[in-house]
């Protein structure tokens, strides 16, 4: 079997600390398919409004991927009250180049490295795919000696992203502002938008979107973007907005909806027809694109 052949391998697991803050650690789980290789590396965000969850929230996607031969390095990162925007970027913009100085002993290449993510980690997968080099994503040093090497990335896999902070924002508020019933998601999204981001200015800012509609000198690697038809925690008028800016600015994106799907479906629904096939998407994605 070669590398850029899906298939079935076994895999180990492990946990292994990418960076530190002062006393506190910063883990990543990895999960390595057993084989010569190489194999793609994909680095994984999970999700919770950038300020819940941990690594192992994914592990329903993170799992069957690597059993198809990519290397998995799902992430925990700073959140508040730790830190607010931009320092999870600055630990996700580590972590992917410092798997790259890891590549070639986890069975993979530093050119071989992708980034997917899990709503608020969709965004900050595609947001920091958009921005590989700015300098406050970029701000913390490898150790002394490491390879040169840069936090740009083969390709982005989004599942139910927060693809505009800022219009998200502005939707639960005045969900909010029309009185009860509303959906549950308000009252779960609201505080974290406001510890995270802190302004509106900066959800404005650190905007997959608006930084198109602003002209925005970016990347664009090629995108799988991945959504439920009735997901009320995601409007599908700000997905539409990306996906014709993305591919207006000469970007790749494959859009692949699911049908009376919601927020979330792939990891609470996992087993599911629409999981199974979300998951499928993204295996055959990851290999096409990255090898």
């Amino acid at each position: 079997m070669t590398a850029s052949t899906p298939g079935t391998y076994e895999i180990d697991v492990q946990d292994i600390e990418y960076l530190r803050h002062g006393d506190k650690p910063l883990l990543a789980r990895l999960f390595k398919p057993r084989g010569t290789g190489p194999f793609p590396l994909m680095v994984e965000l999970h999700g919770g409004a950038w300020c819940r969850g941990d690594r192992l929230g994914d592990t329903a996607i993170n799992e069957p991927l690597a059993k198809s031969g990519v290397v998995v390095a799902a992430l925990d990162f700073r959140m508040p009250p730790d830190a607010a925007y931009p320092g999870s970027f600055a630990d996700i913009n580590y972590a992917i180049r410092w798997l790259k100085t890891k590549a070639v002993e986890l069975g993979s290449r530093p050119d071989m490295v992708g980034s997917m993510g899990n709503s608020s980690g969709a965004h900050q997968a595609m947001l920091g795919g958009m921005r590989p080099h700015d300098p406050r994503y970029a701000a913390l040093p490898l150790p002394a000696g490491s390879p040169a090497v840069d936090a740009t990335v083969r390709c982005v896999i989004m599942c139910s992203s927060v693809i505009d902070p800022l219009a998200r924002y502005h939707y639960a508020k005045k969900l909010k502002a029309g009185g009860q019933p509303y959906p549950e998601i308000v009252d779960r999204v609201l505080p974290c938008h406001d510890q995270y981001w802190q302004t509106e200015n900066a959800m404005a800012e650190g905007n997959p979107v608006l930084a198109l509609e602003r002209g925005e000198k970016v990347e664009l690697p090629p995108v799988l973007y991945l959504q439920g038809t009735n997901d009320a925690a995601h409007p599908r008028v700000d997905l539409d907005r990306f996906v014709m800016h993305y591919r207006k600015a000469g970007g790749q994106l494959e859009l692949e909806l699911f049908e009376g799907e919601t927020e979330g479906f792939i990891t609470r629904k996992a087993g599911s027809p629409a999981s199974t096939k979300a998951i499928e998407r993204i295996i055959e994605f990851v290999h096409k694109q990255v090898g």
